[in-house]
């Protein structure tokens, strides 16, 4: 299936996408297709950079960005995302069972698990969380500045999947299973 939004190559790329895909490239070793659909607006492609960039610097571990960006793609059915931090994931230490927790909002550490629980409430609701799952997340132990890492993780990982979604991303990541088959 072809990219209902089509890819810029990196061989083709000029001006400051050029520079942004040399970035990403020096990363990650290769410009994912996720970043190549991004390009067709450079002001989208540096904006996400930016955000998720600066995101890797906060309060959360990779680990748990990574368990919000499955949660978070679970939530919002992209495939293309579940695949990548699949993959990410075990770049940042998950294991195949954490990775298919997270999946389900669980993880072996409760603190954890609240986050991600919050993570989907705030998906589910648009942010219009009830007083219960914000009391939920705080009683788990998650500080303010966590609560709100979440919550800009949901908007980095939605504005992803929702592209991905749009665009129908190729996936150029090893395949993550749809939940039933992974469980089966």
């Amino acid at each position: 299936m072809n990219n209902r939004i089509p890819t810029i190559d990196p061989a083709n790329a000029t001006g400051s996408v050029a520079g942004l895909f040399h970035a990403v490239k020096a990363k990650l070793g290769v410009v994912p297709n996720l970043m190549r659909t991004f390009a067709q607006s450079p002001a989208a492609l540096e904006a996400y950079l930016g955000f998720s960039g600066t995101l890797a610097k906060g309060v959360l571990p990779a680990a748990v960005r990574e368990q919000l960006a499955l949660v978070i793609s679970e939530a919002n059915s992209c495939d293309y995302c579940l695949s990548a931090h699949t993959l990410l994931g075990k770049g940042a230490g998950l294991n195949p069972d954490a990775i298919l927790a997270a999946r389900h909002g669980e993880a072996a550490d409760l603190k954890v698990t609240a986050l991600l629980q919050f993570a989907q409430a705030v998906v589910a609701t648009r942010g219009k969380v009830a007083d219960e799952a914000l009391a939920a997340v705080r009683a788990a132990g998650a500080s303010d500045a966590e609560i709100v890492e979440v919550v800009g993780h949901v908007a980095v990982n939605v504005l992803t999947n929702y592209l991905n979604n749009v665009a129908r991303t190729e996936i150029d990541f090893p395949r993550a299973q749809p939940l039933e088959a992974a469980v089966a």
